[in-house]
Parts: C-alpha cells; sequence; structure tokens
C-alpha cells in the first residue's frame, strides 16, 4: 500500500492516499474529503491543486525546466521545428520522417477558410482588436465544420484539432490584413507552416513576398516556446469548457478569451512598452532604482515568473535569436541595447538576484516581434496561435480520460445568511 497523509478536523481524522508522478512533487488525492467529512479545500487560485493529471507538460519552477512529453525545451528550440513539436505533443513521440512529411501535408491541406467565413471579417470594426476578432472567428468555426464536432468519435477529435492547428496562422493574419485595409492573403502551401504564416501577414497579392531564413526561424522558435506550459490560466479554461462536452471550436475559442488577459498573454506587450518607456540605456539606473522602491508604481516587466522561481528556459533561446534577427534585418534599435543592458544589470544586481527576477521569455519575444513588423496589438494573437496546439493536445488528453468529469469548484460562502423577502413598501 501507497504513503496516505492524514487530516485531523472537529476531533475526527480522516486518511488519504498520495500519488506520486513521474516527475514532480507527489499530490495529496483528496476527491474524497467532501464525502467523508462534509469539508472542502479552500485554495484560491488552485496554485497548491492538481486538477487533472497529464502526460504532455513538465515545469519545475524551481530548477528552471520545461519539458515537453520528455524533451527539455532548448532542445526542441534549437533542433526542432513548430511542426514537428507538434507532432510531438498530440501524438506522445517524436516522428520519423515520413510521419513528419504526413502530417505536414495534412497541415497544409486545412489551411484555407471557408469562404462565407473570409466574409464574417466584415461584421468587424476596421480598429477590433485582432483578440477580438480570433474570438469571433474560431467560436464560428464550429457552425462551418458540422463533420468534425462529435467529440466521443477519435477520428472528429483528429480531424477538429488538425483543422485548428492549420486555420489558426490564416485566421491571425487576415486579422491583421484586415486592420490596415489590405487584402487578405491566401496560403501558400508550398511554403512552411511558419513562412506561410509571414507571406499571409506580409505579402501582397501584387508582389513577390520573400521569406527571410532567419526570420522564418525565429517565428518557428517563438511558436515552439509559446506551444504548452503546463495547466496555465487558458489552458485550465479549455480543460474546463471540455469538461462539459462543448465542441472543440469552442473551448480554443474560450482559451483565447483567457489568454487575451493581460496578466496572462499580454506580458510581452507590456514589457516591449517597458523598454520603450526606458528609452535608452543611460537611464537604467534609475528605472532599477524605481523598481526597487515599494512606494513607486513601476515595475520591470518581463523579469520573473509566476511559475519560475529560476531562470526561465526559454529566455535562453530568445537571447540568442534576438541577436539572430537584428544582424538579418540590420536593425539598429535603442529598444535593444536598452534591454541587453537591462538584463546584465538587473543579473548582476544583488536586489533581483535575491528575489530571483531573472528575465523570462516575454522580456525578449516583444522586441523580437516588433523588429520583424508585428504591431504590439498582435503580440497576443501570436500567442494564441502557437498555444492552440497546447490547447487542443491537453483537450484530446482530456476527452480521452475515461476518468474525465465535467468540472464544477467549490467555494467558501461568505455572502449573508438565509433571511425572508421583504415586500418593497416595507423596505
Amino acid at each position: 500500500m501507497g504513503d496516505t497523509a492524514k487530516l485531523t478536523a472537529g476531533g475526527d481524522e480522516y486518511e488519504f492516499p498520495v500519488k506520486s508522478g513521474t516527475l514532480g512533487p507527489d499530490v495529496v488525492d483528496i476527491g474524497k474529503l467532501y464525502g467523508q467529512s462534509g469539508m472542502f479545500t479552500y485554495d484560491p487560485g488552485f496554485t497548491s491543486t492538481a486538477s487533472c493529471d497529464s502526460g504532455l507538460t513538465f515545469i519545475d519552477g524551481e530548477e528552471g525546466v520545461l519539458l515537453h512529453r520528455g524533451y527539455p525545451i532548448g532542445q526542441l528550440a534549437e533542433d526542432s521545428s513548430f511542426m514537428e513539436v507538434s507532432y510531438l505533443l498530440l501524438n506522445g513521440e517524436l516522428p520519423n520522417k515520413t510521419e513528419l512529411d504526413d502530417f505536414e501535408f495534412t497541415i497544409t491541406r486545412h489551411t484555407m477558410l471557408h469562404d462565407q467565413l473570409r466574409q464574417f471579417y466584415q461584421g468587424f470594426r476596421r480598429d477590433a482588436h485582432p483578440m477580438a476578432i480570433m474570438c469571433g472567428v474560431v467560436g464560428a468555426l464550429s457552425a462551418f465544420y458540422h463533420d468534425s464536432t462529435d467529440i466521443s468519435d477519435p477520428d472528429h477529435r483528429k480531424i477538429s484539432s488538425h483543422r485548428l492547428i492549420a486555420k489558426m496562422p490564416t485566421i491571425a493574419a487576415a486579422a491583421y490584413k484586415y486592420s490596415i485595409g489590405q487584402p487578405m492573403m491566401q496560403p501558400d502551401n508550398s511554403l512552411s507552416y511558419t513562412g506561410n504564416f509571414l507571406r499571409m501577414t506580409f505579402g501582397v497579392p501584387a508582389e513577390e513576398y520573400e521569406v527571410i531564413p532567419a526570420v522564418e526561424k525565429a517565428m518557428d522558435r517563438i511558436f515552439i516556446l509559446h506551444a504548452d506550459h503546463e495547466q496555465n490560466a487558458s489552458t485550465s479554461t479549455v480543460r474546463l469548457a471540455g469538461s462539459s462536452g462543448a465542441n472543440p471550436f469552442a473551448c480554443i475559442a474560450a482559451g483565447i478569451a483567457c489568454l487575451w488577459g493581460p496578466a496572462h498573454g499580454g506580458a510581452n506587450e507590456a514589457a516591449l512598452n517597458m523598454l520603450r518607456e526606458i528609452g535608452t540605456p543611460d537611464r537604467i539606473p534609475e528605472y532599477i532604482a524605481r523598481a526597487k522602491n515599494k512606494d513607486d508604481p513601476f515595475r520591470l516587466m518581463g523579469f520573473g515568473h509566476r511559475v519560475y522561481k529560476n531562470y526561465d528556459p526559454r529566455a535562453t533561446v530568445m537571447q540568442k535569436t534576438v541577436r539572430e534577427v537584428f544582424d538579418a534585418l540590420k536593425v539598429t534599435d535603442p529598444v535593444f541595447d536598452v534591454a541587453l543592458q537591462l538584463e546584465e544589470m538587473a543579473l548582476n544586481d544583488p536586489y533581483f538576484v535575491d528575489k530571483k527576477l531573472f528575465p523570462n521569455v516575454d522580456f525578449y519575444s516583444g522586441v523580437i516581434l516588433s523588429a520583424i513588423g508585428f504591431p504590439t496589438e498582435m503580440f497576443t494573437a501570436l500567442f494564441a496561435l502557437a498555444r492552440t496546439v497546447g490547447w487542443v493536445a491537453q483537450w484530446n488528453e482530456m476527452i480521452s480520460d475515461p476518468g474525465q468529469r465535467i468540472g464544477r469548484p467549490r467555494q467558501l460562502y461568505t455572502g449573508p445568511a438565509q433571511r425572508d423577502y421583504v415586500p418593497i413598501g416595507q423596505r
């Protein structure tokens, strides 16, 4: 018999099994706590609660480790492609050459949008935020693809997963094109997943678009680094929506809505705005002093992480990538100099070292995306594009679990006790 944990409350003692995963801390299974004791646990934000078991992604925040199906994120970002990582997350193993070719062929054959769906964009104002458009368009997919919404059918789940991964670049690029008044570009299936997205975003019908290899590689890395990140807010939202039996397109639209929040998907935009506010390297000491001052509202954006208490393993890849992009595009931007010097000063300042406020992936990704030509309002849309594969992999894993039940968190009620209704004339 395995280890158990004991809870003593109200003079009674209760015993619960302790479960161990492949990696990470053990968990106390309190699934029967309410039935045995009539009590709930109280855990705002679920920061000490495992909501599921999962074999996709592992994070060790103390050691700065991120694994997808056991593979370190640094190795995947350096040596793999986003399509290869997508296959890994969906299927559990890295593909061989034939499997990867077949998967890429399947994805490229789902990249087009239904023509009526393309007209759906006309209903939005030109100044609509890309995430508002993506929420609406992705949710509308369920109205166009009735042949893949039976979540009990594994083939339907596979088809809808492929469609979502394939169409998200087209949807995101079209949102950008619509906002600037340019015609939407049809996909070019002769290009890579990432190259096709760049062309649909920045290309125009009358001109040949040249995909710059360093930019294509940088975008592919950004997609890999954002593909999945365990049970974060948007992933938990997708799982919770999926637990009700909602169709996959509705679930992913729910994830996009959650990701839109500035505390989740908007961090790289905030980091870039901070670097622009600092302006030049000579002003860095002033802002570091402000960051240390508890009475000053200024905070260093892009430093520290809710999960990582050590160096964000994704930031190491981004630090190298930002140099490659700037060299390829011949960019001379003071924001880049500010980023490098701010990182160096913060990493050597005892205040930040003691608090383990290390640069995270958002610190560099915003600078890279800006250099490539993306406006800041597109940053979160790109995050959603990349995270879609993680969302559908997590959704598939949840639906395939025979023990899955509809999510139903409980609460600590702090409102009025029962009271009688008073007629309006007596109040």
